[in-house]
Protein backbone atom coordinates (compact mmCIF):
# COMPACT_ATOMS: atom_id res chain seq x y z
CA UNK A 1 0.00 0.00 0.00
CA UNK A 2 1.47 3.33 -0.99
CA UNK A 3 0.54 6.44 0.92
CA UNK A 4 -1.22 9.32 -0.82
CA UNK A 5 0.26 12.36 0.89
CA UNK A 6 -2.26 14.66 -0.82
CA UNK A 7 -5.14 12.78 0.83
CA UNK A 8 -3.30 12.61 4.16
CA UNK A 9 -2.67 16.35 4.03
CA UNK A 10 -6.26 17.16 3.18
CA UNK A 11 -7.52 15.03 6.09
CA UNK A 12 -5.15 16.85 8.45
CA UNK A 13 -6.29 20.23 7.09
CA UNK A 14 -9.95 19.25 7.40
CA UNK A 15 -9.45 18.12 11.02
CA UNK A 16 -7.49 21.29 11.85
CA UNK A 17 -10.25 23.47 10.45
CA UNK A 18 -12.90 21.45 12.30
CA UNK A 19 -11.05 22.24 15.54
CA UNK A 20 -11.04 25.94 14.53
CA UNK A 21 -7.24 26.03 14.52
CA UNK A 22 -5.20 28.11 12.13
CA UNK A 23 -2.02 26.80 10.57
CA UNK A 24 -0.20 29.20 12.88
CA UNK A 25 -1.89 27.73 15.99
CA UNK A 26 -1.14 24.14 15.02
CA UNK A 27 2.41 24.84 13.87
CA UNK A 28 3.16 26.52 17.23
CA UNK A 29 1.87 23.48 19.13
CA UNK A 30 3.98 21.20 16.93
CA UNK A 31 7.03 23.48 17.09
CA UNK A 32 7.33 23.55 13.29
CA UNK A 33 7.15 26.36 10.77
CA UNK A 34 3.86 27.37 9.18
CA UNK A 35 5.49 26.71 5.81
CA UNK A 36 6.26 23.11 6.79
CA UNK A 37 2.70 22.51 8.01
CA UNK A 38 1.37 24.05 4.82
CA UNK A 39 3.50 21.64 2.75
CA UNK A 40 2.15 18.71 4.80
CA UNK A 41 -1.44 19.83 4.20
CA UNK A 42 -0.78 20.22 0.46
CA UNK A 43 0.85 16.79 0.32
CA UNK A 44 4.15 18.17 -0.95
CA UNK A 45 6.02 17.20 2.22
CA UNK A 46 6.05 13.71 3.69
CA UNK A 47 5.23 13.22 7.34
CA UNK A 48 6.96 10.79 9.69
CA UNK A 49 5.08 8.66 12.21
CA UNK A 50 6.23 10.68 15.22
CA UNK A 51 4.94 13.92 13.70
CA UNK A 52 1.74 12.20 12.57
CA UNK A 53 1.15 10.99 16.11
CA UNK A 54 1.66 14.52 17.48
CA UNK A 55 -0.78 15.99 14.96
CA UNK A 56 -3.38 13.31 15.67
CA UNK A 57 -3.09 13.87 19.43
CA UNK A 58 -3.59 17.62 19.06
CA UNK A 59 -6.46 17.27 16.57
CA UNK A 60 -7.99 14.33 18.47
CA UNK A 61 -8.20 12.10 15.42
CA UNK A 62 -6.88 8.60 14.80
CA UNK A 63 -3.82 7.80 12.74
CA UNK A 64 -5.93 5.21 10.92
CA UNK A 65 -8.31 7.89 9.75
CA UNK A 66 -5.50 10.12 8.50
CA UNK A 67 -3.68 7.31 6.71
CA UNK A 68 -6.58 5.42 5.15
CA UNK A 69 -9.84 7.13 6.05
CA UNK A 70 -10.83 4.40 8.47
CA UNK A 71 -12.07 5.36 11.90
CA UNK A 72 -12.31 2.07 13.76
CA UNK A 73 -14.36 3.66 16.53
CA UNK A 74 -17.32 3.86 14.16
CA UNK A 75 -19.17 0.63 13.51
CA UNK A 76 -19.52 1.29 9.77
CA UNK A 77 -16.09 2.74 9.17
CA UNK A 78 -15.37 0.66 6.06
CA UNK A 79 -18.77 0.80 4.38
CA UNK A 80 -17.84 3.61 1.99
CA UNK A 81 -14.45 2.13 1.13
CA UNK A 82 -15.94 -1.32 0.60
CA UNK A 83 -18.68 0.06 -1.65
CA UNK A 84 -16.11 1.99 -3.71
CA UNK A 85 -13.96 -1.12 -4.05
CA UNK A 86 -16.90 -3.24 -5.18
CA UNK A 87 -17.99 -0.61 -7.71
CA UNK A 88 -14.62 -1.01 -9.44
CA UNK A 89 -15.04 -4.79 -9.80
CA UNK A 90 -16.76 -6.78 -12.50
CA UNK A 91 -19.99 -8.57 -11.52
CA UNK A 92 -18.06 -11.86 -11.44
CA UNK A 93 -15.49 -10.45 -9.01
CA UNK A 94 -18.26 -8.90 -6.90
CA UNK A 95 -19.91 -12.30 -6.55
CA UNK A 96 -16.59 -13.89 -5.61
CA UNK A 97 -15.92 -11.20 -2.98
CA UNK A 98 -19.44 -11.63 -1.63
CA UNK A 99 -19.02 -15.40 -1.30
CA UNK A 100 -15.67 -14.98 0.49
CA UNK A 101 -17.09 -12.34 2.84
CA UNK A 102 -20.17 -14.48 3.53
CA UNK A 103 -17.99 -17.48 4.40
CA UNK A 104 -15.88 -15.38 6.76
CA UNK A 105 -18.88 -13.71 8.40
CA UNK A 106 -20.68 -17.00 9.00
CA UNK A 107 -17.71 -18.65 10.74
Amino acid sequence: MSLDYNVIGSRIKEARQAKKLTQENLSEQLDVSVAFLSRIERGSSHINLKRLNQICDILEISEGYVLNGADSEQTNYLNKEFAELLAKCSPEKQKMIYEIAKTIAEN
